[in-house]
């Protein structure tokens, strides 16, 4: 089967004039390729253009063969024969999902003697369809969940597996995945590599996950509304990176060691320049010569004084000009330090303890307890109520049995992030959670959090997903009361590499206790967990050096 995408000169600026692409040219074939950027680069946006959600401002496409796409978000963007989930609706079933419902119910209308011509029409031929969906299911380890089973019973994990399923039910000879690890544990992750790279058609991911980008045959980074290629997996990509950067910040030393030569050449110029007039204006003083020739003297020298002024000054400036071409090849890696003293609890302190808790909708018995400062990665598959003990804690759902004691302050970053009030800036979200605050120490810490200036004055509704997560942050570590227990659900879920960098310097300045869920095991690791708490075997782990399976 030919499968093949195709753009010539692709541009495309949203209605509010912010430019994304320019001029792109893509041409893609039967191959798997890895899309990085930054957030807020365009990646999303690409792959919707690429999926013919999106028209091109300007450019042309050409698509061989049927396209799937599969966004962050799939549940909010089903396939077009899958009737719209609503979230949370017990009434939709894992078939609505996979888009099978209305064939099934013609299939089994048609076994029972009906005759209806319209039905022959809806399967149109897909006889199997059920066989299929059940051999996709198993083939995704979704094996347990049968066709009629509701949705809202399904972990997140699980409804990015079905989601998926939905899309290879399809036979698409293109497949746009757009960050498809989100929430996956271990196995999950598993299963989907094995997807990826059993592929034959053509394949486009948009991802942070290391291990999914490095069974890429190339990567295409977006940055600046461009896009560029470069050949093989992503550690062949980082090589590159890190040999031009290393060039760039060698070109940025040697333009500052010109730029100060050419200063301190300028100066010593200006200086002789002032001694010959101090001397010049000596002798005119004393008339030690004709006026007539003094004076032609004096015009002579302002004139060669002005021209060796002129080529000194246009050397600075030519030197200026090529520490900021250098420098602007360099790429932004300012670090995030907050001051968050209030947020520290001392060691001795019991910060969150559990007494024959039971965990609503999973069963799952949870025996937990947090003191001072822990650091405490939850850990183990989808489904066994990792998110479930967080809005527990945090008092958004009722346990099955026993209770939670917790004894600080907390806070709770939902794997949504819906924490911010779209309709208000950065500095008024942050205000709203911090009413009684100086507004200048509130921008002096979203300065840190690199928000500067009138970035600080942008609506929530318009932040690229590491501004949205950085906004977050603020609003949830600089709260009134300070937190002192912080709860965060898949924390990384959208973010690209160095937005997961800024996220763990950002938790490197918080000082009480944490408990985060997260299937990145890089990320778990740079956080320097004190221990790992394993649902699936529920106990904790009995040292930092535990690794999720």
């Amino acid at each position: 089967m030919r499968s093949s995408l195709t753009f010539h000169d692709l541009s495309f600026t949203w209605p509010d004039g912010t430019a994304v692409l320019d001029d792109v040219d893509i041409d893609v074939g039967p191959r798997r390729h890895g899309l990085v950027g930054t957030n807020g680069s365009g990646k999303s946006t690409l792959l919707r253009l690429l999926a013919g959600e999106l028209e091109p401002t300007t450019g042309t496409r050409h698509a061989a063969g049927e396209i799937a796409y599969l966004p962050q978000d799939p549940l909010c963007h089903p396939p077009p024969t899958a009737r719209h989930p609503r979230r949370g609706d017990d009434v939709q079933t894992v078939a609505d999902v996979l888009g099978i419902e209305s064939t099934l119910d013609a299939l089994r209308r048609i076994e029972a003697g009906d005759t209806d011509p319209r039905l022959f029409d809806v399967v149109d031929g897909d006889w199997d369809i059920e066989d299929r969906a059940t051999v996709e299911l198993d083939r995704l380890g979704l094996a347990g969940i049968g066709l009629d089973r509701g949705i809202a019973t399904l972990s997140g994990g699980e409804l990015v597996l079905l989601s998926l399923g939905a899309r290879l039910l399809r036979r698409p000879a293109v497949l746009l995945l757009d960050e498809p690890t989100n929430n996956l544990d271990s196995v999950a992750r598993g299963r989907l590599h094995d997807v990826v790279n059993t592929w034959r058609g053509c394949l486009v991911v948009a991802s942070h996950d290391r291990a999914l980008l490095s069974s890429m045959d190339d990567i295409g980074e977006l940055r600046d509304g461009s896009l560029r290629w470069f050949g093989g997996p992503y550690g062949l990509y980082e090589e590159v990176i890190a040999a031009e950067q290393e060039s760039a910040r060698r070109a940025v030393r040697n333009a500052e060691s010109d730029l100060r030569k050419q200063r301190r050449e300028l100066a010593e110029a200006q200086l002789k320049l002032a001694r010959r007039k101090r001397y010049g204006q000596k002798m005119f003083e004393q008339k030690r010569e004709p006026k007539i020739i003094m004076g032609a003297r004096k015009r002579a020298a302002q004139v060669s004084a002005a021209r060796l002024r002129g080529v000194h000054e246009e050397d600075v400036s030519e030197a200026r000009g090529r520490l900021d071409d250098a420098e602007q090849l360099v790429r932004d890696d300012v670090e995030i330090r907050l001051d968050l003293p209030a947020t520290g609890v001392p060691p001795s302190r019991v910060v969150l303890s559990t007494q024959n808790l039971r965990l609503a909708h999973t069963g799952t018995a949870v025996d937990l307890d947090v003191r001072g400062p822990e650091r405490i990665g939850l850990v183990g598959r989808n489904g066994t109520g990792k998110t479930t003990l967080l809005r527990t804690v945090a008092g958004e759902i009722a346990p099955a049995a026993g209770e939670v004691r917790l004894r600080v302050p907390a806070r709770h970053l939902p794997q949504r992030m819906d924490v911010l009030d779209d309709r208000l800036s950065v500095v008024d979200n942050v205000r709203q959670n911090a009413p009684d605050a100086e507004p200048q120490h509130v921008r002096h810490q979203l300065a840190r959090l690199m928000f500067r200036g009138r970035s600080a004055e942008q609506l929530a509704s318009t932040l690229s997903g590491g501004e949205r997560l950085r906004a977050t942050l603020a609003c949830v570590l600089l709260a009134e009361p300070a937190p002192q227990l912080l709860l965060l659900d898949e924390p990384t879920n959208n973010l690209d590499l160095l937005s997961v960098r800024r996220l763990v310097e950002a938790l490197a300045s918080y000082n009480g206790a944490l408990l985060v869920v997260s299937h990145d095991e890089h990320f778990l690791a740079d956080l320097e967990l004190n221990r790992l708490v394993d649902l699936d075997l529920d106990r904790a782990a009995p040292d930092a050096s535990s690794r999720p399976t």
